[in-house]
């Protein structure tokens, strides 16, 4: 195996429609400028509320990439 050296990085996502689409909003942009994307982990969740129903999910996460 290899010697590798990783970097971590936090994004967020947002989606009207749930907190699981608003994770894979933030690591499909993030793999537009970031090569070898290994993992993510996830660390706030929280939306915004509008008459009684969830408007807007946001999700905040921590994305773990090889440098080369």
């Amino acid at each position: 195996m290899s010697d590798h050296v990783y970097k971590l990085i936090e994004v967020v996502g947002s989606s009207p429609i749930s907190s699981d689409e608003a994770i894979k909003n933030a690591i499909e942009k993030a793999s537009e400028s970031l090569d070898h994307i290994g993992w993510f982990e996830v660390l706030e969740t929280r939306g915004h509320v509008e008459d009684g129903k969830i408007a807007h999910f946001q999700v905040v996460v921590k994305v773990g990439f090889r440098l080369e």
